[in-house]
C-alpha cells in the first residue's frame, strides 16, 4: 500500500463529504449558435459561496424543470464525484 491510499472508512466518508457541496447560487445564460437555430443553456453553480463552481449544459427540455425545481426547494446540493444534483425540502401542493 502507498502512502497517497487511505482505506479508514472515516477518512472516506469525509472525502466524499467534501465532494457534496451546497449550492448557494446559479447563474443562467444562453448562447445563440447559429441565427434561427437552437441555443445553447448554460447553469453556473456555485458552490458553497464561490468554494467551488461547477458548469452545467441542459438542453431546452431539461431547463425549466431545472429551474422550477430551484425555486421549489429550500436546499440544493451538488455531488461533485457522482455529478448528481439533489433538491430537498420540496413543497408538495
Amino acid at each position: 500500500m502507498t502512502h497517497h491510499e487511505n482505506h479508514d472508512p472515516a477518512e472516506i466518508a469525509t472525502q466524499r463529504a467534501h465532494r457534496v457541496r451546497q449550492v448557494t447560487n446559479i447563474q443562467a445564460s444562453w448562447t445563440e449558435t447559429e441565427r434561427g437555430e437552437e441555443g445553447k443553456f448554460t447553469l453556473q453553480l456555485i458552490l458553497d459561496n464561490g468554494v467551488e463552481e461547477y458548469v452545467l449544459q441542459p438542453d431546452a427540455d431539461d431547463m425549466e424543470p431545472l429551474l422550477k425545481l430551484f425555486r421549489a426547494s429550500s436546499h440544493a446540493t451538488f455531488d461533485l464525484e457522482r455529478k448528481v444534483l439533489m433538491f430537498s425540502n420540496l413543497a408538495v401542493k
